[in-house]
């Protein structure tokens, strides 16, 4: 979910490689917004971390010792759902990325990133609330319409047709000024828009709307957008 504080966004790194831990901590410490608050070198660390300090966001490895980073996401959203979990990996492959989706991560984001994209693809995280770059975006979806291909029944929710839109276009990776630039209106129009949207699915980021929309069939096995007239 999007992060609107004024203070430093909290930052704890969970990673077994020492080199590249402190890079990042580098990376982040020459950015005034920004606070490390904690390290962690394996899964069972980042999760008793998490529930000591509590930090806004936690970048995350996947290939963790002793509790690999997928269930150590999992064990943090379930028992800290106030704490942000971005995935730095450098596994980039549709298992993963679902894997990751599935088990709360709010984002997903390449080792191979140079250091000004890491910084900025963080900051508009604490804004937009979702951080996956399109091409990774494509496997996710790729992967969530096999899943509902295999056996889920679509049912249709109570959302406007607007909502819907957005939901499909949420799919595509736009952020809120590119959401109110093709629907013709305000940042605030958009949010607003957001905000019912998650309240009826039962949310509170985008990713999981996406994922949530998926499931009841609001967005085709084509991306393209399921409506019923009698609906709406």
């Amino acid at each position: 979910m999007p992060i609107n504080k004024k203070k430093k966004i909290t930052v704890l790194i969970a990673d077994d490689q020492t080199l590249f831990r402190e890079g990042i901590k580098d990376i982040l410490t020459g950015e005034k917004w920004v606070e490390v608050v904690g390290e962690a070198s394996d899964g069972v660390e980042a999760v008793a971390l998490a529930k000591k300090l509590k930090p806004d966001v936690v970048l995350m490895d996947i290939k963790l010792p002793k509790l690999d980073g997928i269930n150590a996401t999992r064990k943090i959203r379930e028992t800290c759902p106030q704490v942000n979990v971005l995935m730095l990996s450098s596994f980039e492959d549709e298992a993963h990325v679902l894997d990751a989706i599935q088990a709360g991560a709010n984002g997903y984001l390449s080792k191979m990133l140079p250091a000004t994209e890491l910084v900025n693809s963080i900051k508009t995280f604490t804004s937009e609330g979702l951080m996956i770059p399109q091409q990774l975006m494509g496997k996710l979806l790729h992967g969530l319409r096999n899943m509902g291909d295999a056996g889920n029944v679509p049912s249709q929710a109570t959302l406007t047709k607007t909502e819907i839109k957005i939901m499909d276009l949420l799919g595509k990776g736009l952020s809120n000024k590119e959401l109110a630039k093709e629907l013709n209106c305000s940042v605030k129009t958009v949010k607003n828009h957001l905000n019912s949207a998650f309240h009826k699915l039962g949310v509170s980021s985008r990713t999981e709307a996406v994922v949530k929309a998926i499931e009841k069939g609001l967005i085709s096995s084509e991306g393209n957008i399921v409506t019923d007239e009698d609906e709406f």
